[in-house]
């Protein structure tokens, strides 16, 4: 019987908190091995503004040694990428550097992406609300098309008038109605990208 497909999981600026452990709860529950790493060592925010001053004080070089440090141990069993809003920016830069990457899977979040990034048919799917005030039309529009340049195989699913972290229950974004379509989605590109 083949080993379930390894998935690492990164947390929003709001940190390490319980409904990050429940999505990785929901995940372990269709058979998938997931990981989720602490970035910010035991710190969580109650608000956004402190999710981001805690952000600012690591600095995105130290989010992202983190980031590497945690998946190194497991990246050569190629692993699917997935994160919540600053957590989907710090998967996607993983994933663009791991040429075993097995999918990158995006709740709420992108990232920009270098010049010269280039993937081999990387299955992306990206769960993003509309409008998004930190995720704009135009930037979204940008960054598909620069994806599929590099190489990508992206989706997007927008869920119209859902608040930006709208899969989180402890937040006033949550929409539970856009959360389960999103998440039966996500399980629908999992099992794609694990046959």
């Amino acid at each position: 019987m083949p080993s379930p497909t390894t998935i690492v999981l990164f947390h929003s600026a709001y940190g390490l908190r319980p409904a990050v452990h429940a999505a990785a709860g929901r995940l372990r529950g269709a058979g998938y091995e997931v990981h989720v790493p602490d970035l910010y060592e035991g710190r969580t925010a109650g608000t956004v503004e402190e999710g981001m001053a805690i952000k600012e004080e690591i600095g995105r070089e130290e989010l992202l040694r983190r980031a590497v440090t945690a998946v190194a141990p497991l990246s050569d069993r190629g692993v699917v990428y997935a994160g919540f809003s600053m957590g989907g920016s710090i998967a996607q830069n993983l994933a663009l550097g791991d040429e075993r990457a097995r999918g990158l899977l995006l709740f709420h979040g992108t990232s920009d992406l270098a010049e010269d990034a280039g993937v081999d048919e990387l299955p992306v799917q990206l769960h993003v609300a509309d409008p998004d005030p930190f995720e704009p039309h135009d930037w979204l529009n940008a960054w598909y098309l620069r994806m599929g340049r590099a190489g990508a195989d992206v989706e997007v699913h927008r869920y119209q008038g859902a608040g930006h972290l709208f899969t989180d229950s402890e937040l006033p974004d949550f929409d539970g109605e856009a959360a389960e379509r999103a998440w039966r989605v996500a399980l629908g590109f999992l099992e794609e990208v694990s046959g």
